[in-house]
């Protein structure tokens, strides 16, 4: 009667949803003020004054038949040059508006993305730690996933990839900033990377994509962003409006493809198809026009400092060790315990709700996303010490 894989896939939520899910229930229990959820990527800091002021402008000055009609099955075409100038104003590459397609958030850019260009029995390089929803990504498009460990220090490991690189690997997906460890990859290590993908997509007879996924690019404590299509050809982008711009529910993002890519015109036509397959055509019309006037913009990365700062001296005073991210919103602590799930579930005692990272695809951590109210971390202060207590 029904498709069992994604029966599945309903019934069992993902780890992230699990603990949030729990939170919320908490909550009704014994008072929100009570519980301390550090589990979900939702962003705590208002969209920037621009995008409201957009939506009202858009609203009062637009026809509603053309304000809410469908556009293009790519997106406005107006919207899709605006995304193209962009990347050629800011990081001097020239997409062309030909090569963007508009997406209801980066979940679904990558989706279609994967679909496009993986066929069965393919091969997707993913860097761990890394979004555990990449692997339904990556499993619902036919391909299969090919964890690459990364130095203790969560920055990409050359050698490690080049092992990982096999004659069945169609994609490597970068996510700079990292989610969850907050790592960007600097300009050396993209250049390491565009070197051992352009080696291997030789030996292979056949490019090996780079799949970056961006939406933390504008999120980031005083450390550039490079963009990978400076160093890479055979580069798809994935981004969305979600985490920079303060917009997770309204789902609205982009795929843009390399100008350079040896076989751009072919992933364009496949990434249509593929949106058409799945029914992401006609991104959020109104939220595309908004995304357009508010390319590079940022929520206020200012408050997502402070709070980062202040949950850092907490956790460094009560003796646990994280390495300081430098952009997303997410703290990588290292678990007191070898099994991270026990220490997860140690830590809700104190109504403390952490993710461990199993999900992540590496043993040892937790994540702590700092994207909450400040007053949450306030209050959370005492139920950190003593979870720290029980470990001395």
């Amino acid at each position: 009667m029904v498709n069992l894989k994604n029966r599945k896939l309903g019934e069992a939520r993902s780890v992230i949803r699990e603990i949030f899910e729990y939170g919320n229930a908490r909550k009704k229990e014994i008072g929100e003020e009570n519980v301390f959820d550090f589990s979900l990527g939702n962003p705590g800091v208002p969209a920037p004054p621009e995008v409201n002021k957009e939506i009202v402008r858009l609203v009062r000055e637009t026809p509603s038949l053309k304000l809410h009609g469908y556009t293009s099955a790519a997106g406005a075409p107006d919207v899709r040059r605006a995304v193209a100038a962009h990347f050629q104003a800011a990081f001097g590459v020239p997409v062309s508006a030909d090569g963007v397609y508009m997406t209801c958030g980066a979940a679904a850019s990558l989706t279609v993305t994967l679909h496009a260009v993986c066929e069965e029995g393919d091969e997707v390089a993913v860097l761990a730690p890394y979004f555990p929803e990449y692997r339904v990504f990556i499993e619902s498009a036919g391909a299969r996933v090919k964890e690459v460990p990364t130095t203790q220090a969560f920055r990409p490991d050359p050698e490690a990839l080049e092992r990982a690189i096999g004659r069945r690997t169609k994609a490597v997906i970068l996510n700079s900033p990292n989610n969850p460890a907050g790592t960007v990859y600097n300009d050396k290590e993209l250049a390491a990377i565009a070197a051992l993908l352009q080696k291997k997509s030789a030996e292979k007879g056949e490019p090996v994509l780079l799949i970056a996924d961006e939406p933390y690019r504008e999120l980031t404590y005083g450390v550039p962003v490079p963009c990978p299509m400076a160093f890479y050809p055979d580069t798809v982008v994935c981004n969305s409006f979600s985490k920079s711009l303060s917009l997770a529910g309204e789902r609205i993002g982009y795929i843009a493809v390399s100008p350079w890519c040896a076989q751009g015109a072919e992933i364009v036509s496949a990434v249509c198809g593929a949106g058409r397959a799945l029914g992401y055509v006609c991104a959020p019309a109104l939220f595309q026009r908004v995304a357009a006037k508010c390319l590079g913009m940022s929520a206020d990365v200012g408050e997502y400092r402070k709070n980062r700062d202040l949950l850092l001296g907490i956790l460094t005073r009560c003796g646990f060790s994280c390495i300081p991210p430098e952009g997303a919103f997410y703290l990588f602590m290292k678990s007191p315990e070898a099994d991270a799930a026990a220490f997860c579930e140690r830590a809700k005692r104190h109504e403390l709700l952490f993710v461990p990272s199993d999900a992540f695809g590496v043993k040892g951590y937790v994540r702590i996303s700092y994207c909450v109210e400040r007053s949450v971390i306030e209050r959370s202060i005492p139920a950190f010490e003593a979870l720290a207590r029980e470990y001395r």
